[in-house]
């Protein structure tokens, strides 16, 4: 087994047990959308229909939904007026650590079982993992 496929086999088995019960009933897109809003700046529908590779109509009838359950709100660029940029509300941000994130009492369990050195062995991977990630895009 290739340690790609290990690391993904261990990540979707820690996402399964550990993820927050879906409340929240939203698309795959609707998820991605969302985390694009969040993680990075400057997000407009161009963005959006870009990064999911789909037609700017496509792209703004989405932006359109989540304007419309107040996942998210449009705002000006403060250094150019012209431009309309997409943000997270209160609202889509709980849905989106809701349906993204690890349920942190049962992940508190867990790390409660361990040992100090396995802690920061954890932690220190995820870290390293996480900041590699963030450079590969």
């Amino acid at each position: 087994m290739s340690q790609a496929l290990e690391v993904n086999q261990y990540w979707t088995d820690i996402y399964f047990h550990l993820h927050y019960p879906h409340g929240e009933k939203i698309t795959h897109q609707v998820v991605r959308i969302l985390q694009l809003i969040e993680k990075k700046e400057s997000i407009g529908v161009n963005d959006v229909a870009s990064y999911l590779q789909i037609s700017h109509n496509t792209a703004s009838e989405h932006v359109k939904r989540l304007l419309g359950k107040n996942y998210i709100i449009k705002k000006r660029d403060p250094l150019d007026e012209r431009k309309v940029l997409l943000a997270l509300t209160e609202l889509g941000k709980d849905v989106l650590y809701q349906n993204t994130s690890l349920d942190e009492e049962r992940l508190n369990k867990i790390l409660n079982e361990m040992n100090e050195k396995e802690k920061e062995l954890v932690i220190q991977a995820f870290k390293l993992l996480s900041e590699r990630a963030k450079t590969c895009m």
